[in-house]
């Protein structure tokens, strides 16, 4: 039985993931910010990357070394750049890229021994056409997509794939909470498709690239995000 690894995981798109993964058969171990009384759980603060250590560890003690490691946590920040503090940008960009890439550090030597392995990063359509006020995230996001490139290549000997999906607007507590009606309204009136993701959508996908079945699959950046990535 594969074990997956969900940084993110305590709500949104990280424990949907969690739900769909578990149901397919997978041995699934989160974590989150929040604290949770559910099996194989570690609530963790990533704004730190020396976290990454610790959690890595506790995994590998009590859960054992992981084969499939899902990179989703992360914070959004919406402020104009000559708004924002130096404490910020270190704490966003630690969050949503630096932890997990030493994350990966970790996590990579079993699944080259193993001759085995699935990394999927989750980044963000903001990283791909970008987004006013939002310059951080987006630049946090897009960082993966060099990454995933580029370790792809690093590891494709070694049957591990990288991949990376850039999620649109997605139907989430923390997008509820970010949007009154009207400022939901005109959001949707920009998607082509008239709605926001599902989250289970985006576990499907992942779902997918981790199998088998997507095995010729690496080093690609896949945008669910109902159209928004074409133009208007």
């Amino acid at each position: 039985m594969k074990k997956i690894l969900i940084t993110g995981s305590s709500s949104g798109i990280g424990k949907i993931a969690a739900e769909t993964l578990k149901s397919a058969g997978y041995k699934i171990f989160q974590t989150g910010r929040k604290k949770l009384d559910v099996e194989n759980y570690l609530s963790i603060d990533l704004s730190d990357p020396k976290n990454a250590f610790e959690l890595y560890t506790f995994v590998k003690e009590n859960f054992g070394e992981i084969d499939v490691l899902i990179n989703n946590a992360g914070e959004y920040l919406y402020s104009p750049i000559d708004k924002m503090k130096l404490d910020d940008i270190i704490k966003v960009f630690n969050s949503n890229f630096l932890s997990h890439y030493y994350l990966t550090t970790l996590v990579v030597p079993y699944m080259k021994q193993n001759k085995f392995g699935r990394i999927v990063n989750i980044a963000s359509i903001s990283g791909v056409v970008g987004e006013a006020n939002a310059s951080l995230y987006a630049a946090t996001k897009s960082a993966y997509y060099g990454f995933s490139k580029s370790l792809a290549l690093e590891l494709a000997e070694f049957n591990i794939t990288v991949n990376s999906i850039s999620p649109g607007w997605v139907e989430t507590p923390l997008t509820n909470g970010a949007l009154n009606e009207e400022e939901k309204s005109e959001t949707l009136d920009i998607i082509p498709q008239k709605r926001f993701i599902e989250p289970v959508e985006i576990a499907n996908l992942i779902k997918y690239l981790i199998s088998n079945e997507a095995k010729g699959i690496t080093g690609q950046n896949i945008n669910l995000c109902a159209g928004l990535s074409c133009g208007c």
